[in-house]
């Protein structure tokens, strides 16, 4: 009776020839598994790139670590500290300074100390990516002279990103753009909606914790003229108007652009031409003309005063639902011409093979437009109609310019066609309440964000990227 051999794995050759996994790159595997100078990067940051020839790239994260101590001792430290206290030396304060000289202080810029300190929570976030990668740099740098006896030099490492990592260079730039631009003055706004930044207390203010967020969401109206009731009908109105200046301008747009289309509507060209001319109008200039035409005194109620068919002027901006009714009828006039330029262009590309099949079916105009054309220009509009939907939450200029507001109701700081943005407008700008104004902003960005992102993740745009079926 033969016995089968056992193979020791260890001693096989088959087994030698076996590559064992690499690890990933990673935080808890550099600190497990790497040597004393992939972890001593952590103290020294490009210690690791330096012992295994990689110089440039480890002095490159050494200045990063030099430069980000240095300011951090010489300026992060005290602006962090202001954080606590914002507004701490008020004006006519009198005391000894460093020159010991008895003199009068000056108020403190609470808007700089705020920022300071908000851009400071960044950069140290920021340096902290810088550490992590630092230690990774060194785990890869490790791991690659264990296995190939060399490690890459700056210009393989350069050639990497410009390559295979191209996505890493080019998003690099975009990303922080958007920490700059967006998530910083972001941060800046959430924390200003915690102080009492208003019309009396600047420069110098103060943290008063969620006071200004009761004052908003309180029953009862305050002297500042804003409560529940005043932020629930202008949120209400904000949405419905969004709503109809999005859906109103996107239906009668496209079927704008289905006549123009048709094989019996002649002069195509100079249709589009007309809408086009109407773009380039500034809307400065023609919403400042209608506003100014639909007033009481104004050259439309008066022709039809001169007429007979009405002996009072029509309430365009005297009453609330016709004030709400005239910004949207307005801003069809102004939406549709550019719904016409998106929609012409995407009718053009619908093949035809399907409308010819849908008529050998027996499918009329109606079915052929409920089951072709509206689904596809959904399909690819849906972005589109989800940026307007965005900008038209944040539509300053039709009701700015407009009706400003109005109609007004004595003892609220809003008018009955104000939107979130053009109240917030007015909070800050007009009445100086900072504070009242940032948490308005908050509710605009958390109704815009939640709106955006539910509609965009429920449409077919998004869960079938590979095209329209």
């Amino acid at each position: 009776m033969t016995s089968t051999p056992v193979i020791d794995e260890e001693a096989s050759p088959v087994a030698e020839r076996k590559p064992k996994p690499a690890l990933a790159v990673t935080l808890p595997n550099a600190f497990k598994h790497g040597d004393v100078f992939t972890k001593g990067s952590a103290l020294i940051m490009g210690l690791g790139n330096i012992v295994r020839k990689q110089y440039l790239k480890g002095l490159l994260f050494l200045a990063v670590q030099a430069i980000f101590i240095f300011t951090l001792v010489r300026y992060g430290i005290s602006q962090l500290a202001g954080l606590s206290e914002l507004g701490p030396v008020t004006e006519g304060t009198q005391g000894w300074n460093e020159n010991n000289e008895f003199v009068n202080f000056p108020p403190t810029n609470s808007v700089e100390v705020l920022l300071y300190g908000v851009a400071w929570i960044f950069i140290i976030g920021a340096f902290i990516v810088a550490w992590a990668a630092a230690i990774k740099s060194a785990f890869a740098a490790q791991m690659l002279q264990a296995r190939k006896g060399e490690t890459p030099d700056l210009v393989s490492d350069v050639r990497g990103l410009l390559d295979g990592r191209i996505h890493v260079s080019l998003m690099s730039l975009p990303l922080m753009g958007i920490i700059v631009f967006t998530v910083v003055p972001l941060a800046f706004m959430i924390l200003l909606a915690f102080t009492n930044f208003d019309r009396n207390n600047t420069p110098a203010f103060n943290w008063v914790g969620f006071e200004t967020i009761a004052t908003v969401f309180s029953p009862e109206k305050g002297n500042s003229g804003v409560n529940l009731t005043v932020f629930l009908r202008v949120l209400a109105w904000t949405l419905t108007w969004a709503v109809f200046a999005t859906f109103l301008n996107f239906f009668f747009g496209m079927f704008m652009a289905m006549i123009i289309l048709r094989n019996g509507t002649r002069f195509k060209s100079m249709w589009r031409a007309v809408f086009s001319l109407s773009i380039a109008v500034p809307q400065f200039v023609s919403l400042l003309v209608i506003s100014q035409m639909l007033q009481d005194q104004g050259i439309v109620n008066q022709l039809l005063k001169s007429w007979g068919w009405i002996e009072t002027s029509m309430p365009f901006f005297t009453d609330a639902w016709w004030a709400r009714a005239t910004v949207i009828v307005v801003n069809l006039w102004i939406g549709i011409p550019y719904t016409i330029m998106q929609v012409t262009g995407i009718l053009q590309n619908i093949p035809g093979e399907l409308y010819e099949a849908a008529e050998i079916d027996g499918a009329n105009w109606w079915q052929a437009y409920t089951r072709i054309t509206l689904p596809y220009i959904f399909f690819v509009m849906t972005p589109y109609l989800i940026t307007t939907f965005t900008g038209n939450i944040n539509n300053f200029n039709v009701i700015f310019l407009l009706s400003n507001g109005a109609p007004f109701t004595v003892g609220e700081s809003a008018g009955h066609t104000d939107l979130l943005i053009t109240w917030l407008y007015k909070l800050t700008v007009d009445r100086g309440d900072y504070n009242i104004g940032a948490v308005i902003g908050i509710a605009t960005f958390i109704v815009l964000a939640t709106v955006s992102l539910i509609t965009y993740r429920s449409s077919a745009s998004y869960k079938n990227e590979e095209g329209f079926r």
